[in-house]
């Protein structure tokens, strides 16, 4: 299938470390402009970890001409801070946020100003108006922290209720989990797009490892044959496409607005299922 005019695509980065990581991460966003993306996001680190790096990467891809979305984390962040950076991105001409609660840095006990993502929301329409479109996350198999999944999928709403223009889920393998997420959040009211997150699979033990920290399942046959593969990353690889790209035609065919993928900085197995997908 061909992705229709009206589906987004986005891709995710992480702000690199390194000189020769940001060329290297220039050449990727080079390979994926190909494909016409709607927006790249950058990621912002732990309490803000990562805030000048995350900065020099969205002010790197804003100066090519390419839209871009900063990930703004509010965990350990006060008004103020939030406010100067705010007014930093509007003045570069960058329309698009996506607000998370984050999580606190090591040592730090109290949130902060801001206690959840739904305050981060309120705050950025409260000092910028429609300035930004505000993406915020969603949990098809429920936020590791969540209470249960009712109470995740009113948290969600109420990020909604706040502000939010669409949203962005974690990574899934399970297209159910999704299709069930967006039909409850439609049962309380909402109604903005809710686009599926897409990690393509190159290295398994990589992925396990994130897939633990983070909550997402990897489904217990996905699992074994990756592990039965080995050191055989072609072999994963390929696997990997033809199980990603199959489940985002079905995401597609469901009526997912767009998919958003994680690169992991790399661009040659997000390719690979993004031309399964229009093959």
């Amino acid at each position: 299938m061909t992705l229709a005019k009206d589906i987004t695509l986005s891709f995710e980065f992480f702000p690199p470390n390194t000189p020769e990581g940001m060329g290297k991460l220039r050449d990727v966003r080079a390979r994926l402009a190909a494909f016409e993306p709607h927006f790249y996001s950058v990621t912002y680190g732990a309490g803000g970890a990562t805030r000048d790096k995350t900065l020099a990467t969205v002010l790197d891809i804003a100066a090519e001409g390419r839209p871009v979305a900063p990930h703004l984390s509010c965990i350990g962040a006060t008004r103020e801070s939030v406010r100067e950076l705010l007014a930093l991105y509007r003045s570069h001409g960058i329309r698009r946020l996506v607000a998370l609660r984050g999580d606190l840095p090591s040592g730090m006990r109290e949130a902060g100003e801001f206690r959840y993502a739904s305050d981060l929301v309120a705050f950025v329409r409260a000092e910028s108006g429609s300035w930004f479109h505000i993406e915020v996350a969603a949990y098809p198999e429920t936020h590791p922290q969540a209470r249960s999944p009712r109470d995740d999928l009113a948290a969600f709403a109420a990020k909604v209720r706040a502000g939010a223009d669409s949203a962005i889920t974690q990574y899934f393998f399970n297209a159910d989990a999704y299709l069930r997420l967006r039909d409850d959040a439609h049962r309380l009211g909402v109604t903005v797009p809710i686009v599926p997150g897409i990690m393509p699979i190159g290295n398994f033990v990589q992925l396990a490892r994130f897939s633990d920290a983070c909550g997402a399942e990897i489904p217990r046959w996905i699992r074994l044959q990756l592990a039965s593969l080995g050191d055989d990353i072609e072999g994963i690889r390929e696997f990997g496409v033809e199980v990603v790209s199959a489940m985002c035609r079905r995401l597609l065919a469901e009526g997912a607005p767009g998919l958003h993928f994680y690169t992991l900085n790399q661009s040659a197995v997000t390719i690979r299922v993004l031309d399964a997908i229009g093959g």
